[in-house]
Formats: structure tokens, C-alpha cells, sequence
């Protein structure tokens, strides 16, 4: 999988990202790019980032500071990983899990203070769920409430 690799987002990728599709059963718990990259428009604390593919955005989510941290952690040298998804035409392909994979290296070089990823994945979500399980995140229990219900509360460490 070393056509796979993470680069912030740049508007170059507009085009690409416009075209982003998911699954029904998907997209009720992600926001599609477009719709998120509004958002870190309006907060500095949330860092677009890409997915690509032979040069190709295939995926997408965000980095979320503090404000996005703090509902899911104490550690303020945490980020939340937010809005992570694969356009349709990708999946099936191990980029999810790959990508993940690739996350702590990336987060090391371009956020070094940083010493772990959190994340908020709906109960309902079984998919998404296994691929971050898969990518090294672990469940340690904490539970949230979310806006479509329980959400389990993932870590992963940052070396």
C-alpha cells in the first residue's frame, strides 16, 4: 500500500473531493469533505487532511484540537480525529486501514507536542469500528452521547 499517503488539504483537491460519494449506512455518521472543510474554514483548530491515492484524494478527515478533544478527553495534548471517510469508489481496498496506519507518523512530524489520537465512533458503526480497532486505536471504555446515540471513544497513542 505505498501508493497510499496523508498531505493536508490544498484546493487543488476541490474537484475531486466535490465528487466524494458514500453509502447510505456510511454517511449518516460522517460528514462528506465539503461540509467539513466549511467548518475548519471557520475554526483553526481543525486541520483538512487527505487520503491520496496515487496522488488521487480517495479519503478524507479532520484534526481537531482542544475544543474537539475535550468532549472525548482530558489529555490536551490529544487530537480528534473527525469526519474520516472513503469515497465509495476506493473502498474495499485496505485504504481505510492503511491510512490509519500511516496517521501516527504524520501526526509526529507535523504535530510533535501530540501524544495520542481520540476518536468518537457510533455504537450502530460496526464498520468503522473494526477498521479503527484494525488500525491500532483501542477501547477503553468510556462511552458518550453523541447525536445519533452512543458513541464508543477510541485512543491511539502517538510514540
Amino acid at each position: 500500500m505505498k501508493d497510499i499517503s496523508l498531505a493536508f488539504y490544498k484546493d487543488s483537491y476541490k474537484k475531486e473531493l466535490s465528487m466524494f460519494s458514500l453509502p447510505d449506512e456510511q454517511s449518516q455518521f460522517t460528514a462528506y469533505p465539503l461540509e467539513a472543510l466549511k467548518k475548519c474554514e471557520l475554526d483553526q483548530e481543525r486541520f483538512p487532511i487527505v487520503i491520496l491515492w496515487k496522488g488521487i484524494p480517495a479519503g478524507f478527515f479532520v484534526l481537531h484540537g482542544w475544543n474537539g478533544v475535550k468532549t472525548y478527553s482530558e489529555n490536551q495534548n490529544a487530537l480528534l480525529l473527525r469526519a474520516f471517510s472513503i469515497d465509495s469508489i476506493y473502498q474495499g481496498k485496505g485504504m481505510a486501514k492503511q491510512s490509519i496506519k500511516l496517521l501516527p507518523a504524520f501526526v509526529k512530524e507535523h504535530f510533535p507536542h501530540i501524544n495520542e489520537i481520540v476518536l468518537g465512533v457510533n455504537h450502530a458503526n460496526s464498520v468503522a469500528q473494526h477498521v479503527y480497532l484494525k488500525g491500532g486505536f483501542m477501547d477503553k471504555g468510556k462511552r458518550i452521547i453523541g447525536k445519533k446515540g452512543e458513541q464508543f471513544v477510541f485512543h491511539l497513542t502517538i510514540n
